[in-house]
């Protein structure tokens, strides 16, 4: 999911990247990352630094949009090129690729479960991860893991971003010559997955934790804006009244969500506000979920321009290496989740343990970003020297 390679060489200038790429990107999309790592581990004292705990939104939003973003970029370029068919072709062969990874990802997540839970004869991490059903019917399981229908716990996005990806093909095109009109389309078809909550099924029971009828809106605004680069200016560039909205916006979710952890802060919360607020929906992409988000990308937006020199700082760059090789970082991440999870339930607890394990996670996360990239370059100048 990363788009190019390539790193920064510090200085405003350079925070655009070495092929023109977007640098905030791979930061926001490896932060997003860290984010989750973060908050797969139960009882984990930093789930405090993710963004979940500030707001309405999350690190989801965060991912898909940049997804969105990234995949126009990527692909957006080729169009016009290469035509729609080869176009298609190459997303279609991207999303088969992460289809791979989801699989193999299943197959060696499910097998760290299920022999944590017989090692230390805990059925608790069998049930917490949701691969009981795989462990009682494995056969039937396994077909419907290959339909996408049943996943463990913290196993979701990536489907989602298959089926997104998958159609991605007309959404470009339509995209390319029609942008306002693909986004209103899209906005229609968010607000009908939203009241008639139409959503794909789970197995045994149940429903996609993503529905991809409303997340697809998110990822279509990110493809939208990527393809207006340049003639969106105007549209995003800093205004008072809306950096003032956006930021009242943000002020309040703060608080209502500081109000879900002290009980103080709940009681001041007038009865009839809860009552249209809540439940906030993460399954349908709630339009509070959304607008969290869009206020808080465009904030960032204005006080992080492509140009700012704040993201060519040597210590924001273990970040964006995270982000440059996602699909990598991501799975590296979920099986070390885990395994924090379980070192934290069945050795230590205490506060220095989340630290540890907290620490040691992002650590390998951010060297697993390094390897990737030193691999890369070191392969193209071995590809360069035999021409």
């Amino acid at each position: 999911m990363a788009i190019g390679q390539g790193g920064t060489q510090g200085g405003g200038a350079a925070a655009v990247g070495a092929a023109g790429r977007d640098i905030r990107l791979d930061f926001f999309r490896g932060l997003a990352l860290i984010f989750i790592f973060l908050d797969h581990i139960p009882d984990n004292a930093l789930n405090w630094a993710t963004i979940r705990n500030f707001g309405f939104s999350d690190a989801s939003e965060i991912f898909v949009f940049v997804s969105g973003y990234s995949a126009a970029l990527a692909y957006g370029s080729g169009l016009a090129r290469d035509g729609f068919g080869f176009t298609a072709a190459r997303i279609w062969k991207r999303c088969w690729q992460i289809y791979v990874a989801q699989i193999l990802l299943f197959v060696a997540f499910t097998a760290q479960v299920a022999y944590t839970a017989a090692h230390f004869n805990n059925p608790m991490f069998s049930e917490e991860m949701n691969i009981v059903d795989f462990l009682n019917a494995p056969h039937v399981t396994l077909l419907q893991a290959l339909l996408l229908r049943f996943r463990p716990a913290n196993m979701d996005i990536l489907p989602l971003y298959i089926v997104l990806l998958g159609a991605f093909p007309p959404v470009l095109w339509a995209a390319s010559k029609r942008p306002g009109l693909t986004v209103a389309l899209s906005a229609a078809l968010y607000l009908l997955g939203i009241f008639t909550h139409w959503n794909l099924d789970a197995w045994p029971d149940g429903k996609w934790l993503f529905n991809p009828l409303t997340w697809q809106f998110l990822f279509v605004i990110g493809a939208a804006l990527a393809m207006t680069r340049g003639r969106n200016d105007r549209l995003l560039r800093r205004r008072r009244w809306a950096v003032g909205l956006a930021a009242a916006y943000l002020l309040a979710a703060l608080l209502m969500a500081l109000s879900w952890h002290f009980a103080w802060l709940e009681r001041l919360v007038p009865d009839v506000v809860q009552s249209l607020l809540y439940p906030i929906d993460k399954t349908n992409l709630d339009i509070l979920r959304l607008l969290h988000f869009l206020a808080l990308a465009y904030l960032i937006s204005v006080v992080v321009p492509v140009d700012s020199p704040i993201l060519g700082w040597p210590a924001l760059r273990p970040v964006v290496r995270c982000g440059q090789h996602s699909l990598e970082v991501f799975c590296l991440g979920l099986f070390l989740s885990f395994l924090g999870h379980m070192v934290l339930v069945e050795v230590d607890g205490s506060w220095a343990s989340q630290l540890a394990v907290s620490a040691l996670g992002i650590a390998l996360m951010v060297g697993m970003g390094y390897y990737l990239q030193w691999y890369r370059r070191t392969e193209r100048a071995a590809a360069g020297g035999k021409r």
